[in-house]
């Protein structure tokens, strides 16, 4: 039984990491091919390492600090990264997909502009 759930979460593990692949090639402009990125990177990277970290613990009888790190580290930064990447080519001026119907960002960049100068 442990042996099959662990199998399941490493398949769901690779299943987001298919589908962001997938997303990065499908996606029409910079910020939704990021979005699939990083959210299928995070998602899938650490349903990995949890099958592995499981893995340890009823196999080996062995906990893992370093998988337990590499969860939260995950967990923690490539969100974070995906974020900043994506505001970084917002201020550079990537354009959006044409068929993009809302733009959060334009008034608050917009706004910030004007009271700067």
């Amino acid at each position: 039984m442990k042996e099959v759930v662990i199998s399941i979460i490493l398949l769901i593990g690779t299943f987001f990491l298919f589908s962001g692949a997938l997303g990065i090639f499908r996606l029409p402009d910079v910020y939704t091919r990021l979005h699939a990125a990083s959210k299928s990177a995070t998602l899938g990277v650490a349903g990995i390492l949890i099958a592995a970290f499981l893995y340890f613990i009823f196999e080996q009888q062995m906990v893992s600090g370093k998988l337990i790190l590499g969860i939260i580290f995950i967990l923690m930064t490539a969100p974070v990264s995906g974020h900043m990447i994506s505001r970084a080519a917002y201020q550079k001026g990537v354009p959006l997909w044409e068929k993009t119907t809302r733009d959060d960002l334009e008034k608050k960049e917009h706004n910030k502009a004007s009271t700067k100068g």
